[in-house]
């Protein structure tokens, strides 16, 4: 505490020098804390989620984005057919960001 003190007093005395130094300091520590509490975590979830998304497979239980659960049929480069409720004939191509979370049908078999 007493280095800013110390600082802030020779900003003060004079030295228009010292005054730009703090707000450059300022401004870098506010630019990390922003980083590291909004940029960082979110690239770490977009990481998960295509992670997520490349391990898709057919038969995989999926719930999209609009709270639909269904289950996989056919996955293409960016597109995945899913079929919705016990109607067969409810087939919906989507593209795969619109998945938010995928459970595996072996995972229900291991839990068990």
């Amino acid at each position: 505490m007493s280095n800013f003190i110390l600082l802030a007093d020779t900003a003060e005395a004079g030295s228009p020098t010292g005054s730009w130094i703090m707000i450059i300091v300022q401004v870098a520590i506010l630019g990390l804390l922003l980083y590291f509490m909004l940029i960082r975590p979110q690239k770490k979830q977009q990481k998960q989620l295509d992670a997520m998304l490349s391990t898709l497979a057919i038969g995989d239980s999926v719930l999209t984005t609009g709270g639909f659960y269904g289950v996989v049929i056919d996955v293409m480069e960016d597109v995945v057919i899913v079929e919705f409720g016990n109607n067969k004939n409810c087939r919906i191509p989507m593209k795969k960001s619109a998945i938010v979370e995928l459970e595996k049908p072996d995972a229900e078999k291991n839990a068990k």
